[in-house]
């Protein structure tokens, strides 16, 4: 339960990154650039931290992979 938490927060915090610096790109420009530039930047911060969440998985499975070498 704990690890769903932890990417449920971390994927928001990422979102919420994306967004703010989405916004803040498309602000130089007009109101709509902002807010489009919000939504973009937030769906790209939850894509990255699904990515960063399932490469760590595969990280971590490797590391935990016992090999042997003839």
């Amino acid at each position: 339960m704990r690890d769903k938490l932890t990417n449920v927060f971390r994927r928001a915090r990422y979102a919420a990154i994306g967004a703010a610096i989405g916004a803040a790109i498309g602000g130089v420009f007009s109101r709509n650039a902002a807010s489009t530039g919000g939504a973009i930047g937030g769906l790209v911060g939850a894509t990255v931290a699904e990515t960063r969440d399932t490469a760590s998985n595969y990280v971590e499975e490797a590391k935990n992979r016992n090999v042997e070498i003839n």
